[in-house]
């Protein structure tokens, strides 16, 4: 059945499929589909939320949280939602989204497109998490003339739904984004989020573009900002040696060409942050031993989302079966005790 899913959504037009996978996901959600079964070894407690597998959906998916239901009953511990940002948009002109087939890879340069904070927040009220953790990313708009109070509305509207809220400074399709994560720029947006964010843990997205000097600040920031976790990362302006006739395309890659700069971006943010922030890896993740890699480099949790496009809808499922033997067969009784090991 996954590959029968995955052969009819590779034949369509990517952004067509992805919209049409949302629907058959938000349709599902409504028949009350069951959640994966537990697995004790796997449970794992990161900024005092209890997850019940270190496997999440990575943002970007379900950009207007339509499918919370649904893609829980995939085997997922957590699912983020948006990114989400105060007014709508309808983000960059398409083409914007490009399967690089040969390289197990995406290409998109979509641009915060979404229905806005509002609409968004209202749905993610709604849904039924059946015992999974919910996060919900925001960005700001690009139009925005101030883009800190963008972000802490997002924040300020989340924070009260959601199980942790990720400011998401390192999209590299919304123009001078990514300066939010350098300095004072965004030692000011950490302190303003931070004012409203109540009890809610915050999370920080990075580029994984980011250089030793940037990786050092953005640690020091995280630290000083009381910041819960960081997630590493996003997709890279970078260009490996690539295959596909799309490789050309600008925006940002992901998929398996991102695993060699993610799990090295991983490393050097621990380094950074010496143990004191808690930290999420993202990137080229499509396997239970690159999630087990990923975890025993440094990450408490990991996330994933290009690896669905080209092994289905049964790809978090066995991430999650193959991870928990790894950690059987090497003799942690936890996920935390491999943190790091």
């Amino acid at each position: 059945m996954a590959d029968l899913f995955s052969r009819l959504a590779r034949s369509l037009d990517p952004e067509t499929a992805h919209v049409l996978a949302i629907r058959a996901l938000g349709g599902w959600g409504t028949l009350h589909a069951p959640l994966a079964g537990a697995i004790p070894r796997l449970a794992i407690t990161v900024a005092g939320v209890s997850f019940p597998n270190p496997v999440g959906l990575a943002a970007g998916l379900d950009k207007d949280a339509r499918a919370i239901t649904g893609l829980m009953a995939l085997g997922f511990g957590s699912v983020e939602v948006g990114t989400l940002t105060p007014r709508a948009q309808p983000g960059n002109p398409k083409p914007r989204l490009f399967r690089l087939v040969e390289d197990r890879a995406v290409i998109n340069r979509m641009g915060f497109n979404n229905g806005g904070l509002a609409a968004g927040i209202a749905r993610a009220q709604a849904a039924d998490r059946r015992g999974g953790v919910l996060g919900i990313n925001v960005g700001a708009n690009k139009d925005a003339t101030d883009r800190v109070a963008d972000y802490v509305a997002g924040v300020a509207a989340a924070a009260p739904i959601a199980d942790y809220v990720t400011i998401n400074v390192s999209s590299p399709n919304t123009p001078g984004l990514r300066d939010l994560q350098q300095g004072a720029a965004l030692t000011e947006l950490l302190a303003a989020c931070g004012a409203v964010r109540g009890a809610t843990p915050l999370f920080l997205k990075i580029a994984p573009d980011l250089d030793a000097a940037g990786i050092d600040g953005v640690a020091r920031a995280a630290i000083d900002g009381g910041v819960d976790a960081l997630v590493i990362g996003n997709t890279t302006i970078s260009r490996p040696a690539l295959r596909s006739a799309h490789g050309s395309e600008t925006g940002g890659l992901s998929g398996a060409p991102l695993r060699t700069l993610a799990a090295d971006k991983l490393r050097e943010v621990r380094a950074a942050t010496g143990g004191h922030v808690a930290l999420i890896a993202a990137g080229g993740i499509d396997s239970g031993a690159e999630a087990y890699a990923r975890i025993r480099a440094g990450a408490s949790l990991v996330q994933l989302y290009s690896a669905l496009v080209y092994d289905g809808p049964g790809l978090p499922r066995r991430v999650v079966a193959e991870l928990a033997e790894c950690l059987a067969r090497d003799g942690f009784a936890s996920v935390a005790a491999a943190v790091g090991a």
